[in-house]
C-alpha cells in the first residue's frame, strides 16, 4: 500500500503553481529551505490532498471543497450551504466557529473508483454533527457526486452553551488520513467541550476513528469492551493533526492543549490518551457547564510557574497505562494543528522526521508559536528532540502541512494561503 512519489514534477507544473518569487532561508541542522506562494486569495485552508500528478484537493473552512490542477486552474466543486461560485452546494454542510469543512483524504484506489473524502458540520441532523462524506470526482475533475455519508454521529458543540470558554464548534477535530500501509481511514474528532465524551464509550468525541471506505469498524482496532469498534484511541482532546511515521507507519497525533502541553503521541489500538474533563471524578469537583477541561481557575490568567496545577493532558495518576506523548511543546499551549513525516533524501537529515505546525494561539502569558518545528522522535515513540525552522516566509497561522508528490512541503493557512517549504 506504500507509494514512493517521483522525485520531481515538471518544470511547467511548478512554473504555473508559482504565484510569488521565492524566498529563501538556511535552516539550522537541515536544507536550505525556499518558500513559494502557490495559493493565495482564499479563505481558512483548512486541509490539502494530492493525487501522483500534483493535482491538489483543498478546503476552505468556511467555503468549500476546491481542486487545482497541474495547469495552475482551480475548479470549485462542493460549497457549503450559501456558498457562491461552486459547481455544487450542499445546504445541510455549514462554518461555525472551529467548525466547517475541514479535512480531505484521496482514497488509496482512486485511479479505480475516483473517491475523495471529507469532514465537514452538518444539519441533516439537530442540533447538528460532524460527518465524513464519500465523493466521487468526475474525469475532468469538474464535478462531483454520488455523496454519501458514511459516519454521521461525531459529535458538534451547538449553541447555545454555558461554558465559559470557547462558542459553538469549539474542539472539532476533523483531520482526515488514510494509513499508507493498511488502506484504513483514520478521522480525529474533538471533545467538543463535552466532559464525558472523551472517555465514553460510545459518544464519538475526544476520538480517534479507524474505518473502511464504507464507515465501518476496522479490524484490528482493538477498542475496549462496551466501546464502539470503530473507535482506534480515545481521551483525546482536539487532535487536529494526524501523521504517519515512514519507517514503520506508526499513526502519531498532534493535539491542542488547554492552557498547556500541546502534545504529539504515538497511537497504539485500544489506547487512552489520558484526558478527562469530567466533573466529579479523580478527585475534583463540579465545573462550569459540565465541563473541567480548564481547571484549575477556568475564569482567571494563571503565572507560568504554576501551570503545573492545570488539569494534566495526560492523566498518568488516573489512567497509569495510558498513551505517553512524546511531545509536549514545553509545556505550553499554541495551538499545535497539524503534521506531516518529511520523507526522501532531499530532506537530509529531517529526512523520516516529523514537521509540526502551529496557529500562534498565545495564551495566558505564552510565546506565539505560529511556526513549524521538526521532531525527531525515538524508534519507541516515547521522547523527542526539536528543531524549530526559521520561516523563509511571514509567519502565519498554519492550518495544514501536507508532502506533495514533489517531495515539497505545502502549508495552508488561516489567511487563504498555500505555501511550498522546498529543500534545496
Amino acid at each position: 500500500m506504500r507509494w514512493n512519489p517521483p522525485g520531481a514534477l515538471t518544470s511547467a507544473f511548478l512554473a504555473a503553481l508559482a504565484l510569488a518569487s521565492p524566498a529563501a532561508v538556511q535552516a539550522q541542522g537541515g536544507p536550505n529551505l525556499t518558500s513559494t506562494t502557490v495559493v493565495q486569495g482564499r479563505e481558512f485552508v483548512w486541509d490539502m490532498a494530492f493525487l501522483p500528478d500534483g493535482t491538489m484537493f483543498f478546503t476552505e473552512k468556511c467555503r468549500g471543497l476546491s481542486v487545482r490542477l497541474p495547469s495552475g486552474s482551480t475548479n470549485a466543486l462542493l460549497g457549503i450551504g450559501g456558498s457562491q461560485g461552486y459547481a455544487d452546494t450542499a445546504a445541510d454542510l455549514f462554518c461555525d466557529g472551529q467548525a466547517g469543512l475541514s479535512g480531505v483524504a484521496i482514497d488509496p484506489n482512486f485511479a479505480q473508483n475516483r473517491f475523495i473524502y471529507i469532514y465537514s458540520a452538518s444539519r441533516m441532523t439537530a442540533p447538528g454533527t460532524n460527518r465524513v462524506l464519500r465523493l466521487t470526482v468526475n474525469a475532468d475533475l469538474t464535478r462531483v457526486s454520488n455523496r454519501t455519508d458514511i459516519v454521521t454521529d461525531i459529535a458538534y458543540k451547538p449553541r447555545p452553551s454555558n461554558h465559559p470558554f470557547g462558542d459553538s464548534g469549539a474542539h472539532n477535530g476533523g483531520r482526515l488520513r488514510f494509513g499508507p500501509s493498511d488502506g484504513f481511514l483514520y478521522v480525529t474528532t474533538g471533545d467538543t467541550h463535552n466532559g464525558p465524551g472523551p472517555q465514553s464509550p460510545t459518544v464519538i468525541a475526544g476520538k480517534v476513528l479507524r474505518i473502511d471506505r464504507d464507515g465501518r469498524a476496522a479490524p484490528g482496532n482493538n477498542a475496549p469492551a462496551g466501546f464502539d469498534a470503530r473507535v482506534l484511541t480515545y481521551g483525546h482532546r482536539n487532535p487536529q493533526g494526524i501523521c504517519f511515521r515512514p519507517s514503520d507507519n506508526r499513526p502519531f497525533t498532534a493535539e491542542h492543549g488547554p492552557w498547556h502541553s500541546d502534545e504529539v503521541t504515538a497511537l497504539v489500538a485500544g489506547g487512552n490518551g489520558g484526558w478527562d474533563p469530567r466533573p466529579n471524578v479523580n478527585g475534583r469537583g463540579d465545573c462550569p457547564d459540565g465541563y473541567c477541561g480548564y481547571m484549575p481557575n477556568q475564569m482567571g490568567a494563571t503565572p507560568p510557574a504554576e501551570r503545573s496545577a492545570f488539569m494534566p493532558m495526560t492523566d498518568l495518576r488516573a489512567y497509569p497505562n495510558a498513551m505517553r506523548p512524546a511531545w509536549v511543546n514545553d509545556g505550553l499551549s499554541q495551538g499545535m494543528s497539524s503534521c506531516t513525516f518529511l520523507n526522501g533524501a532531499q530532506w537530509g537529515a529531517w529526512n523520516g522526521r516529523m514537521a509540526v505546525t502551529y496557529l500562534g494561539i498565545g495564551i495566558h502569558g505564552t510565546p506565539v508559536g505560529n511556526r513549524i518545528d521538526i521532531l525527531d522522535i525515538s524508534a519507541d515513540g516515547q521522547t523527542s528532540t526539536r528543531t524549530s525552522v526559521p520561516l523563509p516566509m511571514p509567519a502565519g497561522r498554519f492550518r495544514s502541512a501536507v508532502q506533495g508528490p514533489d517531495g515539497h512541503l505545502y502549508l495552508g493557512t488561516d489567511t487563504g494561503e498555500i505555501f511550498r517549504l522546498s529543500p534545496n
